[in-house]
């Protein structure tokens, strides 16, 4: 990758970890449903308006909004709002691929080797670590609602993968339209019209740039930039830089927000991201789609999971290549009158001075160059 493509990548995974404290410092303005859906809804406007419809079918676009908007998001808010410190948020979340990588056994018949499935039982030691230091000190609840919101962000990532998005801007951009009724019904129901209007009254300047934040600096630049990257060079490039993403949420969660990171944490953090990179395929040679980090789509809107990559297949001129060598051989044409019934095929004829216009032998053909 070139220096100001790196550079790209590591501020998309700095934004997407930070994303996590500006969360937290949002939930003081909103409740953590109305927040919600005043994000999807900033995300969405106007951009859905400047942006041609999805390439897929309407059937996805709904499945992915509302297990992804509604879910995932859903559930880490309120989980945030609950307790969970946004650090470690940023770290559990990552589970997800995890949990891709099961739905995508069951759901697309995709089978992980023996190196991804020992990467899910180390990111599954990292989630139990991380168990035991916030029970410790912290409301279990909410942890286990951040880990049922990594759990939706693996079904919407396996969705999307059915769902193969051409433009993963546009895409995310229509499935961000999608939960913000069911998010603003809920609101009402179980937060209250009473405090959704306190909240809106209340609304500063400060409470606007936290929604432009989380909408259009996380979500449409985020994965827009995300998407560039993936258009100039292969998932399994881009996807590592992900795992940045809990390294920036803790770190800045620690700045930001005076929390503690104890070293059950780091040791929590250590499994996981190994985990997660094992489960991920992040080394491997395999034609992998990337996670979309915490806004939401791993790749969802980045084009899918990294965690719910299939085996390898080849493209382009080494594919057609390698289909030549591999083409059935036509009827063997018979021998030249005369010829010696110990030629073999494989020898090379010799030019005969004598005889005008026998081709030259052809030089042998090293490994290298059958390649």
């Amino acid at each position: 990758m070139r220096p100001r493509h790196i550079a790209l990548a590591v501020l998309v995974a700095a934004l997407w970890g930070v994303n996590f404290v500006v969360i937290e410092l949002g939930l003081d303005h909103f409740p953590p449903l109305l927040f919600s859906a005043l994000r999807f809804l900033a995300a969405a406007v106007p951009a859905i308006f400047l942006l041609g419809r999805p390439s897929v079918a309407w059937k996805w676009v709904v499945g992915v909004g509302l297990v992804l908007g509604v879910g995932k998001f859903g559930l880490l808010f309120i989980g945030m709002d609950q307790g969970m410190p946004a650090g470690l948020s940023s770290l559990v979340l990552q589970i997800q691929a995890v949990f891709t990588a099961l739905f995508a056994v069951l759901a697309l018949s995709e089978r992980p080797g023996r190196i991804r499935v020992a990467g899910m039982a180390v990111a599954l030691a990292g989630i139990a670590v991380a168990a035991v230091d916030e029970g410790a000190g912290g409301p279990v609840l909410a942890f286990v609602l951040v880990v049922g919101a990594a759990a939706c962000w693996g079904v919407s990532n396996v969705f999307t993968r059915r769902a193969a998005p051409q433009d993963a801007l546009t895409f995310m951009v229509w499935v961000s339209a999608v939960p913000v009724l069911p998010l603003l019904v809920l609101s009402l129901l179980f937060e209250g019209p009473d405090r959704d209007a306190e909240a809106l009254a209340a609304l500063d300047w400060s409470g606007v740039g936290i929604i432009l934040f989380v909408a259009w600096v996380s979500t449409v630049f985020g994965f827009g930039a995300w998407g560039f990257l993936l258009r100039q060079y292969p998932a399994s490039s881009v996807a590592p830089f992900t795992l940045l993403v809990p390294v920036f949420g803790m770190s800045s969660a620690a700045l930001v927000l005076g929390e503690d990171v104890t070293p059950l944490r780091w040791c929590a953090a250590a499994l996981l991201v190994g985990g997660v990179a094992l489960t991920s395929g992040v080394g491997l040679r395999t034609a992998t789609p990337s996670p979309g980090p915490e806004a939401g789509v791993s790749a969802a809107t980045a084009g899918a999971a990294v965690a719910v990559a299939g085996p390898a297949t080849a493209s382009g001129p080494r594919a057609a290549a390698d289909a030549r060598v591999r083409r059935p051989a036509g009827p063997a044409a018979p021998p030249p009158p005369g010829a010696s019934a110990s030629r073999t095929p494989s020898t090379p004829r010799c030019p005969d001075p004598s005889r005008p216009g026998t081709p030259p032998a052809a030089a042998p053909r090293s490994p290298a160059a059958a390649e």
